[in-house]
């Protein structure tokens, strides 16, 4: 006997839950109301991998899974895409930004390989509604601030925005640590919530930093 694949099954289930009469919690779910879902799927899965887990990350994989696939019904559902369309636009993608596997291109490093994807990515884009003119663009907004800091610190350095760090010694991770923590005490101290200064500074940070590139 042939066996079915998974995926079609889950496919099939997600189908007969949004069903009029399939389950009133997942009928009555869209885009918004699940969003916050996946985060939380996304961190369980995390929690997964650093434990080391094999079990429990392959339930993870799945719970973050039924994320995609919820909200392809949902889509389907609209007209607007479908699961279908998911795997085919990451499958594409995935074949034009490795032109070192898939195609002819010469790569001598890592460095190299996400220099052209950098490249691909705003070949992509250009000329498009999702055109990314600035070197700081396509940091996700919902990102926790320290993240989002990062992000923004790593993609202002690759652009040559920031001032030259003056030669020092390289401090202790730990001492920076403490660092960190000290001053999530001192906000909270105050009455100020860490996470939120953080996020006002880096938008103040930002427009700094796109001020100077457009100059």
């Amino acid at each position: 006997m042939k066996r079915r694949a998974a995926i079609n099954d889950l496919l099939r289930i997600m189908a007969r839950l949004r069903a009029p009469d399939g389950c009133p919690w997942d009928r009555e779910q869209d885009h918004q109301t699940l969003r916050r879902h996946a985060i939380e799927e996304v961190y369980e899965l995390i929690d997964a991998i650093e434990a080391g887990d094999d079990h429990e990350m392959a339930e993870e994989l799945g719970d973050l899974l039924l994320q995609v696939v919820f909200h392809c019904q949902m889509a389907k559902e609209r007209g607007a895409f479908d699961f279908e369309k998911v795997c085919r636009m990451i499958a594409d993608k995935l074949i034009r930004r490795h032109p070192h596997v898939f195609g002819s291109t010469k790569v001598k490093d890592v460095d190299e390989v996400w220099a052209n994807w950098e490249k691909i990515k705003h070949s992509e884009k250009k000329g498009t509604r999702h055109e990314r003119p600035s070197a700081l663009d396509g940091i996700p907004k919902h990102l926790p601030a320290l993240l989002r800091a990062e992000k923004l610190v790593k993609k202002a350095r690759k652009a040559d925005l920031l001032p030259k760090a003056k030669a020092r010694r390289k401090p202790r991770k730990s001492a920076i640590a403490r660092q960190l923590f000290v001053l999530t005490q001192e906000a909270q101290r105050h009455g100020w919530s860490a996470e939120e200064l953080l996020g006002d500074e880096i938008k103040r940070q930002e427009q700094a930093l796109r001020r100077r590139e457009r100059s």
